[in-house]
């Protein structure tokens, strides 16, 4: 019994982590590069928010919060990514998909000679 009580105590703290993660940043919508918006939502219903993102080269995302979310790359470019992972740069390509079952947060940066767009699927 002690032990599930730690774990379920445990659990509690890190949705409140996950929660506070939230509160603090904004979301891919709200979120923009230098002040201008990167996104759009082209469908928005009581379970599920689409969003076309787009980057063209030297263009990025400053870090912000995912919700669980499926995502589609439909004109892949290079980009440097920062996450909890540290920094990396990846090429994206064309037709990549992803799919994330947790609340994420990152930052990007088009550093690619060719505009990315994305479409973010975020579940409700």
């Amino acid at each position: 019994m002690k032990r599930l009580t730690q774990i379920l105590l445990l659990s509690q703290v890190l949705i409140l982590s996950c929660k506070e993660k939230q509160q603090n940043l904004p979301d891919p919508l709200e979120a923009g590069w230098k002040g201008k918006a990167v996104c759009e939502v082209i469908e928005n219903n009581p379970k599920l928010r689409v969003l076309k993102c787009t980057f063209a080269p030297g263009v990025g995302h400053e870090k912000h919060y995912h919700n669980p979310h499926f995502g589609y790359t439909l004109k892949g470019s290079k980009f440097r990514i920062t996450d909890y992972k540290g920094t990396r740069e990846v090429n994206v390509p064309s037709g990549y998909s992803f799919k994330k079952d947790s609340i994420t947060t990152h930052e990007v940066l088009n550093i690619g000679d060719s505009t990315a767009v994305f479409l973010i699927m975020e579940y409700k």
